[in-house]
């Protein structure tokens, strides 16, 4: 099947180029979010940044996604609370939210802000939203109970939450604009290039940044950010505007947004096949794509035309927490990634985290994000 992504298919200048002499002082492995994050915070502030893809610039999950920009992360709010406990779980989402709001400017008009709707499938979900919105409340988050969603939803789902600060992005618009400022700021990039080594790069410091894509560098992490597949589709555009802020439910595997020319963007369902799509294949399959193409002319009442289909990796990790910070037994070697299908925020902020703590600024919200804890499991 096609695997034509509706938003690398967006045309846009070449990048800008710098190039360095002699080795740099940091070399980035992954020119997504993540890594084009890192490479411009290191670029800004002096350091010699060399930024390498086997691919191009967003060519990954980073240009292959839903383009939901969320607060939090893959897991719900009370997960969290009881896993790291109310004080850390507060502190990471309160962090996403800075991030997400701090993203708003390099992204310009790459990103809106809409809010998002997290929508309960049945009444077991019901009471799971319920207890996030509860608990979101108690720790001073703003979020909206919604009884039921208005046409063309109505009747669909018993319950949804607002979550106001969320957006919606073209994200290989963003990857792309970060990479030129990065490239402005002096950062040498090298697309279509595979490292092998770190020692290749000549780099005393190398950061890992391709999340679910594997990279052969990670050493003992390696294969513990599990390769996952996520699957969405473009649709012909649609002239009613049904769908303005993202959607999302049964519990993130279904999840849609309308794109501002009208096309009906929806992924999911990895569970009509889901040990088929814990993969590094980043490929289109039928199941799921028959799948999101009912679901979707169930959503607007009639079959649509899909015009673009693809399919993306990203890394699961099994608490739901990012991987951020030094590779176990690996000098000088960094990674960032795993953010469990909720990269294009977390990705973002943990690039600018990792080169924080390069640079001697180390954030103690990187304590939770331990890549050691993973070998441990």
């Amino acid at each position: 099947m096609p695997n034509n992504s509706y938003w690398l298919a967006e045309p846009h200048d070449p990048l800008p180029r710098a190039r360095l002499s002699g080795p740099p002082d940091v070399a980035v492995v992954g020119a997504g979010i993540t890594g084009c994050s890192c490479a411009l915070a290191l670029a800004e502030a002096g350091r010699r940044v060399r930024l390498y893809d086997a691919r191009e610039i967003a060519g990954g999950a980073s240009g292959r996604n839903g383009g939901f920009a969320l607060r939090g992360g893959s897991a719900p709010y009370p997960v969290l609370v009881e896993s790291l406990g109310r004080a850390h779980a507060r502190s990471l989402w309160a962090w996403t939210e800075a991030e997400l709001s701090a993203l708003a400017e390099p992204a310009g008009n790459a990103f809106r802000s809409t809010g998002s709707l997290r929508l309960a499938a049945d009444d077991e979900e019901r009471d799971e939203l319920e207890a996030e919105y509860e608990a979101l409340r108690a720790d001073g988050f703003a979020v909206e109970w919604r009884e039921e969603p208005a046409p063309p939803l109505a009747g669909r789902y018993p319950a949804a939450i607002f979550h106001p600060p969320d957006g919606v992005l073209q994200p290989a618009r963003l990857v792309r604009g970060l990479a030129a400022r990065a490239a402005a700021a002096g950062v040498d990039i090298h697309e279509h290039t595979r490292i092998g080594s770190a020692e290749e790069t000549g780099a005393e410091t190398v950061v890992v940044a391709t999340d679910g894509y594997p990279s052969g560098l990670l050493g003992a992490l390696e294969g513990l950010i599990v390769p996952t597949r996520g699957q969405v589709i473009a649709t012909e555009p649609v002239a009613e505007r049904l769908f303005e802020i993202p959607h999302y439910g049964r519990h993130g595997f279904d999840y849609w947004h309308q794109a501002p020319d009208g096309r009906i963007v929806a992924g999911g369902f990895r569970d009509v096949s889901l040990q088929d799509e814990f993969t590094a294949d980043e490929v289109t399959t039928p199941p799921v794509q028959s799948a999101l193409e009912r679901f979707v002319a169930s959503l607007v009442g009639r079959p649509l035309r899909v015009d673009y289909r693809w399919a993306g990796i990203f890394g699961m990790v099994f608490d739901f927490v990012p991987v951020v910070g030094r590779v176990p037994g690996g000098d000088g070697l960094w990674v960032a990634g795993g953010y469990s299908g909720h990269g294009n925020v977390l990705g973002f902020a943990c690039g600018r985290l990792v080169a924080r703590a390069i640079l001697g600024d180390r954030d103690p919200i990187l304590d939770l994000f331990e890549p050691s804890r993973l070998v441990a499991a």
